[in-house]
């Protein structure tokens, strides 16, 4: 009998069938260990040595894996193809080895590609020893990711109230898109102006043409700056005749783009489907671990984790077949198209993501596939065989036409246009664009030199450059590949942790920095700015390379790093608040300070005369406070008030009028954590009736009356006719409610709050009453059977949110979790996580299973008090896994 080890029991049940009786296949769930959240995990002290934690469900799940091996005699690691699967094997190996059950039976480790029967069965008769080289380099990314997390974060807390963590990628990939924000802030539109010309043949046919170049010269972008001198160049061409000067004609070839590659993968999905990075991958694991075809699970593309290109021989020839049968022979080029890796620093040489089966054609498994899996499948079809295919043969023509102005100088108008004359690959595959627009489109008719052509219309058109655009996951992806930052395993996970510790958001599917992003940013430029460099990342990302290839010392890696890494610890470790208060003033006043409309010192305090507004920190973040304080208390948000086109608010507020009922003044305000409104001031120390101005209400339209509205609130709508107790309304957290006697129930809008009326407030709470403090509104998805047997995985609905059930063990889903998106093997590894108290699934940076930072940071002031030293490490630690 033989043990194989791979991550997931999909993957786990597939292979048992594809191997037979004589092997147990076993799951390890991902990651069985890591590195415990506290000091000491990793040892610098002694030459780096590492001490590894295994959580409960882990240990479980080892146990069992050991059981089998006791009555087995040999072990095959068939963990995924990466680092990330070298790693896994690694550990299993390692645990079972301290467990005794190893002993002299033989250990081999295979790979395979694709889930198929043939790619597993080749695989089993090609075994081979862990690479030690690629264990190495996973040791030192995880040692470096610990290390810097540990360090900086708690470095963070000190000096930043508010911020959650720094990363060693994270913090580089934060910073490409804080830095395009701030060029958006400090661009200044230029005005410039083109001369646009509609013209026509003799033959009626339409084209248009931009002016080129007067008297000879080249225009340039600018060389029109405004108006006056774009209408005296429509005086001097109006009635003039133009004619044909040149025409020229060459062809161009357009070749197919390469097979997809992960980071591709996740730009093309962005693009054409719309889909996250995340979304993207989720999506490829299932389609990798495979589905249900004629009752055999059968992989439908290759291993989604790779940076290769080339794809095998088989393949290509399939895909030849694949073309002449869809499209015929003009379309398949004589020679198969090879192609090889240009992405920066590229790891192993894996293939590209492909199709298991080129003849599997999209429409073929369209039945059995959910529309998210279809679409993604028909895109890496499509582009896997469209990269075999014909190039596109295209005629490039350019056209200048003259005229002599009134002004007697000599002007050219350029048009521009194509004709596809072989469509090749474009018949089947175009690549999308993030920003950029099409210059092929256009097509111009038969023109000839010496023709005649007649003006329809000149006119002048004014532009302003525009800013660059920010970042989508698409074109970040792409920048940090281009750079070298990062791997295919780790793009989705650097945008999820950004995300997560609310430091970017996504606008329009663009990423847009929140301000403790910047804030965090803003400081590491300032203080750590080697280790936030694009080229200093990307160099060590290339020495983890040279790791994996065994070319260099992991550990001599990790010496050189840590002797300059401790060095710039230890020069800012006595930095005063003040001192980074001022540093962050400087690089964020475009930001925080933006050019005042009348033009003077952005920074004056708008309230008292001589103050100067500067960044401030408190417990609940960062905002903008006058240097006058405590004299003048003027604070606003971080973001300028000037933003977005609203007004200043002075400290006293604008006054909207006076309550009748009391005579005293209402004010709207800006506090740090937004505007509110205020009837009357401080009496005594008392302090006066206030009420938020909730989301959706724009505060420069509030008037005096709605004013008095929001302040009047909690509004009570009656007395209950079963309890005798007052039903009241009002805006919270959440959004706009009404309780009685503790309990709450939610309003369809915001005006309802002051409209609505007994019955329906009684109507609603009885609503709420009936559902239950725990009710369940069934089953939001089936999963399908858990692999123990016990019955089937169920996404369920309750009064908290979503989660998953198995049997009696019920697990939260994650906040960004969507029910639909969650896969039985995430499901399984949930439960398996609630059911141990442990972590769960493949978590290549968790440190620990997140439990203990919570227990800590909800424990009793006295016991913080008696261990001020841990809790921090404790965090950094966690910290560190996001890296």
């Amino acid at each position: 009998m033989t043990v194989v080890v791979v991550e997931s029991p999909a993957k786990a049940k597939t292979i048992n069938k594809y191997l037979g009786k004589d092997f147990t296949v076993l799951a390890s769930y991902g990651h069985v260990r890591d590195l415990p959240s506290k000091d000491g995990s990793v040892r610098p002290d002694e030459d780096f040595a590492m001490s590894w934690d295994i959580d409960a469900k882990s240990a479980k799940q080892m146990s069992e894996i050991a059981q089998a091996l006791k009555a087995s005699d040999r072990l095959i690691l068939a963990t995924d193809p990466d680092r990330e699967g070298e790693a896994i094997s690694w550990h299993v190996l390692e645990i079972l080895r301290n467990k005794g059950v190893v002993k002299d039976k033989p250990v081999q480790r295979v790979v395979f590609n694709a889930i198929t029967r043939q790619s597993v069965l080749d695989a089993m008769q090609h075994p081979r020893k862990i690479d030690s080289d690629l264990v190495d380099a996973y040791l030192a990314r995880r040692a470096l990711d610990y290390l810097v997390g540990f360090s900086l974060s708690p470095m963070l807390w000190r000096k930043l109230p508010g911020a959650r963590s720094a990363g060693r990628v994270q913090s580089v990939a934060l910073r490409l898109i804080c830095d395009r924000e701030l060029e958006i802030e400090a661009f200044k539109a230029q005005e410039y102006w083109t001369i646009e010309g509609d013209f026509a043949t003799g033959r009626g046919d339409l084209f248009s043409a931009r002016l080129a170049a007067i008297e000879g010269k080249k225009l340039g972008k600018f060389d029109i700056p405004d108006e006056a001198s774009a209408r005296a160049i429509e005086a001097a061409l109006a009635g003039t005749p133009f004619s044909v000067e040149s025409v020229e004609s060459k062809p161009v070839k357009r070749h197919p783009f390469a097979p997809f590659r992960t980071a591709t993968l996740q730009q093309e999905a962005s693009r054409k489907l719309g889909m996250s990075s995340a979304r993207t991958m989720q999506i490829a694991q299932r389609l990798y671990e495979g589905v249900n075809i004629g009752g055999e699970t059968v992989g439908l593309i290759t291993y989604m984790r790779t940076d290769g290109v080339q794809i095998a021989g088989e393949a290509i020839a399939a895909a030849r077949n694949a073309i002449l049968k869809a499209f015929g022979e003009p379309y398949l080029p004589s020679v198969p198209r090879q192609y090889t890796t240009k992405a920066k620093n590229a790891q192993e040489a894996h293939e590209a993501i492909r199709p298991t089966d080129l003849m599997r054609f999209p429409e073929q498994v369209k039945r059995v596939l959910e529309p998210e899996q279809y679409a993604l499948y028909e895109l890496i079809w499509k582009r896997t065989v469209a990269s075999q295919m014909e190039s596109a043969e295209i005629e490039r023509t350019t056209a200048d036409l003259t005229t002599t102005g009134n002004d007697g100088r000599r002007y050219t108008f350029r048009a521009i246009g194509s004709v596809i004359k072989l469509d090749g690959f474009l018949k089947l595959y175009q690549e999308g664009l993030d920003d950029e627009e099409d210059e092929d489109a256009k097509r111009l008719p038969a023109l000839a030199r010496g023709d005649a052509v007649g003006v329809r219309k000149i006119a002048a058109e004014q532009h302003f450059t525009e800013p660059p655009p920010r970042y989508s996951e698409a074109s970040l992806i792409k920048k940090m590949e281009e750079l070298g930052i990062g791997r295919p395993s780790t793009y989705t996970a650097i945008l999820t942790v950004l995300r997560d510790r609310g430091y970017v958001r996504l606008d329009k599917k663009r990423l847009v920095p929140e301000d403790k992003g910047r804030i965090v940013t803003a400081f590491l430029e300032s203080f750590f700015g080697r280790y936030v460099e694009y080229d200093f990342t990307a160099n060590l990302e290339e020495q983890l390379d040279r790791i994996s290839n065994g070319e260099i010392d992991w550990r001599q890696v990790l010496r050189d790093f840590w002797r300059d890494f401790t060095a710039a610890l230890g020069e800012i470790k006595d930095l005063r608040v003040s001192e980074v208060l001022d540093a962050l003033n400087v690089i964020l006043a475009p930001h925080i300070f933006p050019p005042t409309a009348a033009g003077g010192d952005p920074r004056a305090c708008p309230s008292c005369e001589n103050g100067q507004l500067s960044l401030k920190l408190g417990k609940f973040g960062a905002f903008v406070g006058c240097s006058n304080y405590p004299d003048c208390r003027y604070t606003r948000p971080l973001t300028a008030p000037e933003a977005g086109g609203k007004e200043a608010v002075p400290a006293e507020g604008i006054e909207l009028g006076v309550d009748p009922e009391t005579g005293e003044k209402v004010t709207r305000r800006e506090g740090r954590f937004g505007p509110y409104l205020q009837l009357g001031e401080a009496v005594d120390g008392e302090k006066p009736r206030r009420a938020s101005i909730p989301k959706g209400y724009d505060p420069s339209q509030i008037d005096l009356e709605t004013a008095l509205k929001f302040l009047s609130l909690p509004r009570e709508i009656g007395i209950h006719p079963e309890s005798g107790k007052p039903i009241t309304t009002n805006f919270g957290r959440f959004g706009p409610f009404v309780l009685h006697d503790g309990s709450y129930a939610t309003l369809e809008s915001p005006e309802e709050v002051f409209t609505v009326g007994i019955n329906r407030a009684v109507d609603l709470l009885a609503q709420k009453r009936a559902k239950g403090p725990r009710a369940r509104t069934g089953a939001l998805k089936d999963l399908g059977p858990h692999p123990d047997g016990g019955g089937n995985v169920q996404i369920m609905s309750g009064r908290f949110g979503p989660y998953v059930k198995y049997g009696a063990v019920n697990a939260t889903l994650p906040r960004d979790k969507a029910p639909e998106d969650v896969t039985l093997d995430e499901a399984i590894a949930l439960i398996a996580a609630r059911a141990g108290k442990g972590g769960g699934g493949r978590k290549p940076a968790r440190p620990s299973n997140g439990k203990t930072a919570k227990r800590a940071a909800k424990a009793p002031a006295k016991r913080a008090a008696k261990t001020p030293a841990k809790r921090p490490r404790k965090k950094a630690a966690a910290a560190a896994a996001d890296a």
